[in-house]
């Protein structure tokens, strides 16, 4: 739902992995946004009108986007997709971030852009700290990219995740996501990807922050 700027080019990039797309967009205008190439459904409506939704093909969908400029309207349809048409897979984007953790709450996986879009300047400006990348819908359990000091260079990932109490996802190397093994070792330029209770990302960002105390 909604084919703006975000809507065109997730649609694109949808049909391009071979997903079968349908979009909605009140505006017939919007729909200009997409390829000429898009082959999938361009459906006019109103995003959580049931029967709009169904001539979408609500029924058969795999997962649903609401990704319109409206707070509101993208809650109200993820909810009404999810608790009526019992879709899974749903996601909604919402400009206020305080908005997103309540709905994250209840259950509806949001994306806060303007909070993403602040994380993302402020690591560029302030290098060392952390960032979301993903939260759990209770809010209790966090995916983080963590900055590292210096120090933590040429260590195990195992001392890593022993000494902050986090555990490592995943580590970024040379632009490709690798998955950790006991064995691995930080190198210069890795980008820490860790999972921690949202209660301990201080201390785990304090810890990493800071030069080891110890050898591994």
């Amino acid at each position: 739902m909604g084919c703006g700027r975000v809507g065109a080019t997730l649609a694109h990039s949808l049909e391009r992995n071979g997903h079968s797309v349908a979009v909605i967009d009140q505006n017939p205008e919007a729909f200009r946004r997409l390829p000429a190439t898009f082959s999938g459904k361009k459906v006019t409506g109103v995003g959580f009108d049931r029967d709009t939704l169904s001539q979408a093909g609500i029924e058969e969908a795999y997962a649903f986007a609401a990704v319109s400029d409206g707070d509101n309207s993208n809650i109200v349809a993820a909810r009404v997709v999810r608790e009526t048409f019992g879709v899974d897979n749903v996601v909604a984007r919402i400009y206020d971030s305080h908005r997103a953790e309540v709905y994250e709450r209840l259950g509806i996986p949001t994306v806060a852009t303007v909070r993403w879009t602040s994380d993302q300047v402020l690591r560029r400006m302030l290098p060392l700290g952390t960032s979301d990348e993903y939260r759990d819908p209770t809010g209790s359990v966090r995916l983080c990219q963590v900055d590292h000091h210096p120090g933590w260079v040429g260590r195990r990932l195992a001392a890593v995740e022993r000494t902050s109490g986090a555990r490592v996802a995943f580590v970024t190397r040379f632009g490709t996501a690798e998955l950790p093994t006991p064995e691995t070792v930080l190198q210069d330029g890795d980008i820490l990807h860790v999972l921690a209770r949202t209660l301990d990302l201080v201390e785990v960002e304090r810890i990493l922050t800071h030069a080891p105390e110890q050898e591994d």
